[in-house]
């Protein structure tokens, strides 16, 4: 059974349905965070960023106090009323905490192209704003999904000084998948105390190893946005536990990016693609993107085939250098594939087929003697990933 979601003092929150939807899902959420929060974030690095994107880029720096989250719209792509439609939601929100517009962070996901309609926000912020409340996060957890299937949460907790700090996390994400700064959305609380660049600088470190490292369909979001907020409520200041809480937040992260890879559109399987040997991490990442992108290696992971020319043939059209065929080793899971460019004398096409069959599979690649090794974490592409973005608008 999954650990539940563990409070953070200082946040309060709730998860309403506004009509954004128009069905009876929750879609508009209000977190409300304590005075004294500082708050850290990463974008998308789309150029075509969306409206909330933009606006939550200038109000970061302004001791943000609220953060306001809808689903079913991602009002992207939508032109300078989009902008003015966020900036109006901002301040209604803030009327309503008696705080500054410029203190709320607006977030967006759903369909692109559409203009928001403020009366789902005039209505619903005033619903939801009566609704805060410490035990809401795992309803915002579901309030923020699109097409997901399952709630993204978690939480890590480490002591020191004979106090105990907290962090939560949530996510959503499963299509539009390859996050180039942060995620899809995420948003991580903790009861630390930080100054604003010791946070950043953390979230920068935590999310390259995590969310920067997954892969559903290649497509990065015009509204990735990933934050993380400290309270300042457990007494302990991040400036005494570096480490421990860089560690405790990496696998935060992790945990939540490999959930969203788990929950990928019509992902049946769950894939690392782990690569190592050459000269560069950078290198390394490129020829594991190349593998994880590549529909023919991702369709024969569906189909559970073990064509592994498939992975050989992405491996040697990746925009890397310095190796050749002679250097490259394959393996599935623990069973080599390829020894030195050719096939492994202990390879078989019913081991291979055995290997494709697990729900879970890594795929290493080895290309040389250097230390380097990179992982990226991806699905294979399924019937219903075709479906499911088929029929998105319908």
């Amino acid at each position: 059974m999954k650990a539940p979601l563990l409070k953070v003092k200082g946040i309060n929150c709730s998860a309403i349905n506004a009509g954004i939807k128009n069905n009876d899902e929750l879609d508009l959420s209000v977190i409300s965070l304590t005075k004294g929060s500082v708050t850290a974030a990463v974008f998308t690095q789309n150029i075509f960023c969306a409206a909330p994107v933009l606006v939550a880029k200038n109000h970061l720096q302004n001791f943000p106090r609220a953060l306001l989250i809808n689903s079913g719209n991602a009002n992207a792509g939508t032109g300078k009323k989009g902008i003015m439609n966020t900036l109006k939601s901002c301040e209604i929100l803030a009327n309503k905490l008696n705080i500054q517009a410029e203190q709320v962070l607006p977030f967006s996901t759903g369909v692109i192209g559409k203009q928001i309609d403020l009366s789902h926000f005039e209505s619903g912020i005033s619903r939801a704003t009566s609704q805060l409340t410490v035990d809401s996060i795992s309803n915002v957890a579901k309030g923020i999904l699109t097409t997901d299937l399952v709630e993204k949460y978690c939480s890590r907790t480490f002591n020191f000084g004979g106090k105990e700090v907290i962090l939560s996390g949530i996510a959503k994400g499963s299509g539009m998948i390859r996050p180039d700064m942060a995620t899809m959305l995420s948003f991580i609380f903790t009861d630390i105390g930080s100054s604003q660049k010791a946070l950043q600088d953390s979230l920068a470190i935590a999310v390259d190893q995590s969310f920067n490292r997954i892969t559903v369909d290649g497509d990065t979001s015009t509204n990735d946005a990933c934050t993380l907020s400290a309270t300042n409520q457990s007494g302990v200041q991040l400036s005494q536990c570096t480490k421990e809480f860089q560690n405790a937040l990496n696998g935060l992260t992790k945990d939540l990016a490999q959930m969203v890879v788990k929950d990928g559109e019509g992902a049946t399987k769950f894939v690392e693609i782990k690569v190592g040997g050459l000269a560069s991490t950078e290198d390394c990442l490129e020829v594991a993107y190349t593998v994880a992108h590549s529909p023919l290696v991702k369709t024969a992971l569906f189909a559970s085939d073990a064509n592994w020319g498939r992975i050989l043939a992405a491996v040697g059209r990746s925009n890397v250098t310095g190796f050749s065929i002679e250097d490259i080793d394959i393996y599935l899971n623990d069973l080599q594939v390829i020894s030195s460019g050719e096939p492994s004398n202990k390879y078989t096409e019913k081991s291979g087929s055995a290997e494709m069959q697990k729900s879970e599979i890594t795929i290493r690649i080895d290309l040389g003697d250097a230390v380097t090794s990179e992982s990226v974490w991806t699905t294979d592409l399924s019937y219903d990933y075709v479906k499911i973005n088929a029929e998105y608008r319908s």
